[in-house]
């Protein structure tokens, strides 16, 4: 492949120049959920799939293959749902501690969009 001189001009970064505040927000946010799945599914599924190893099959009532196919995809989802319920337990501390820039970034976000005292003074009652 050759390069063309002319070409060259036209070439944008992908990024050009510093992100914003809001941008550098936006991307410490999905890194934060990005990791909470990662985490939470991967502790939630592991926890299902060694308690789902220490019990036998059933005498009766046993769904052969089927029902373990259909049980790993209920349990991912149930994984899923425990992440959601449990994110901020579990993952954000150890977030904190593998990406302290953008915990800093988001906590500090945190502040500003609190409502003030002065705020909610104006709030009156009619």
């Amino acid at each position: 492949m050759k390069i063309n001189p002319s070409q060259l001009q036209t070439v944008r970064p992908l990024r050009p120049g510093p992100a914003t505040a809001r941008q550098q927000v936006a991307d410490a946010k999905e890194v934060r959920d990005t990791f909470r799945t990662f985490v939470g599914e991967v502790f939630f599924g592991q926890l299902l799939k060694s308690m789902r190893s220490t019990q036998g099959k059933p005498a009766y009532f046993h769904g052969g293959q089927a029902e373990e196919v259909f049980r790993s995809q209920f349990d991912q989802t149930i994984a899923e749902h425990m992440t959601e319920a449990s994110a901020d337990k579990i993952a954000d501390p150890m977030f904190e501690q593998q990406f302290p820039q953008q915990a800093a970034l988001l906590k500090r976000q945190r502040a500003t969009d609190r409502p003030q005292l002065a705020d909610l003074m104006q709030l009156t009652r009619r």
